[in-house]
């Protein structure tokens, strides 16, 4: 009997906490769990997007009947994910607009935040339905304020990363820890710097088999290059930065400069070699990835909101927001352009075969382009402490 007991009061604790969480969940009491909502329905906009693409040229008919199209297979497909797109820009714009600035979780903008979910859903319908209806010339033009949209993200993704990456080498070499992690640290630094080195010869033997391609070498023997001077700039005795940094900011650039020799169009030699070892299933298993890797750098770039803070303060209030609602919605924001881009190639005129994302030579030089741009910035955040120091001391003395 007191077995019976005690196992019936234990399910009646869980599903009273099942409850409490539903509860919470529904009553606009947990933001933590509201992120993951609004993750989801940007899951959702992706595959919209990619099946507006793919698969909506029988049910879009009517498109075929815009003046931007004229009946065009291609532009149809395009149109649809600039669509998909706009009404998802549009939802979380709108919910930027209507959280931004909430501080307290008893602000009745924290409700709205984490709850209203009917609401909202039936908000996000409305919004993708309604760019459906819109003229062609508006589409259009929504494509090219796209591009500014999609590289806002590319660089608040960017200044997400390194400054996680500086915040994991300051967490190391903290008086905590920086006894007892001298060890995971080497290995941590030694691995990054040896898939670099096997990731830069590789992509030679995959991408560069001739002498004749040299774009592709230069885009290997520059990224090369940049590892050795950002190493180089960290070691220095002034900025004594550690190697864990370069190395994992030199992942993080040889990764850019695989995904832009990756985004050239089939059909060169010297990329032949490498697309003929892709099969149809792997390339739609690397689609899947590349849409699921979309959703989680959005969701973890739009909960970083510390790392745009001038004034960085570590003691927070219990009534606190945990995260920056405004600054989560804008990063999702700029995502639905960020996506759409993606999903067209970064040209509104650009054909994109089925399966495929990121593709063409504008793909491939935004992937070069921000790879440059993170080693500039990873450099200003080395060097910056320096000058800001000499420049006090001047004006002191």
């Amino acid at each position: 009997m007191d077995t019976r007991a005690s196992s019936s009061s234990n399910e009646r604790g869980s599903i009273s906490k099942n409850s409490s969480w539903f509860t919470q969940f529904r009553n606009a009491s947990n933001p933590w769990m509201a992120r993951y909502a609004y993750g989801f329905i940007f899951l959702l906009a992706n595959l919209l997007a990619w099946a507006a693409r793919d698969y909506g040229h029988g049910a879009l008919t009517e498109m075929k009947r815009s003046k931007g199209c004229n009946g065009g297979r291609d532009c149809l497909g395009t149109e649809g994910v600039l669509r998909v797109s706009l009404g998802c820009f549009i939802f979380y714009i709108m919910m930027f607009l209507s959280t931004v600035g909430t501080s307290k979780l008893s602000d009745t903008r924290d409700s709205w935040h984490s709850g209203w979910w009917l609401a909202k859903i039936v908000l996000w319908i409305s919004f993708t339905i309604i760019p459906f209806f819109l003229p062609s010339a508006f589409i259009q033009l929504y494509g090219q304020i796209a591009h500014f949209g999609a590289g806002v993200f590319l660089l608040i993704q960017l200044i997400s990363i390194i400054t996680f990456i500086t915040w994991l080498n300051d967490w190391f070499q903290s008086d905590k820890y920086v006894d007892r992690c001298q060890i995971h640290v080497m290995l941590l630094a030694t691995a990054s710097y040896v898939v670099c080195l096997v990731g830069i010869i590789l992509m030679y033997i995959w991408y560069a088999p001739e002498p004749s391609c040299l774009l592709n070498i230069f885009y290997i023997t520059w990224t090369l290059v940049l590892l050795q001077f950002m190493t180089s700039v960290s070691l220095h005795p002034k900025v004594n930065a550690g190697i864990l940094t370069p190395g994992l900011m030199g992942l993080y650039i040889v990764f850019l400069c695989w995904s832009a020799i990756r985004s050239e169009p089939a059909g060169d030699n010297c990329i032949r070699k490498a697309a003929s070892m892709t099969t149809d299933w792997l390339s739609i298993i690397s689609f899947v990835v590349a849409i699921l890797v979309i959703v989680i750098a959005t969701f973890s770039t739009g909960i970083d909101s510390k790392c745009f803070q001038f004034r960085k303060d570590d003691t927070q209030a219990e009534d606190d927001v945990p995260y920056g609602y405004g600054f989560f919605h804008f990063v999702f924001a700029t995502g639905a352009m960020y996506f759409a881009m993606l999903l067209i190639g970064w040209n509104a005129h650009h054909p994109m075969r089925k399966w495929t994302i990121d593709v063409g030579w504008t793909s491939t030089w935004v992937r070069i382009v921000n790879e440059w741009l993170a080693v500039c910035v990873y450099l200003w955040m080395l060097v910056a402490p320096i000058i800001w120091k000499s420049r006090q001391t001047t004006e002191t003395t």
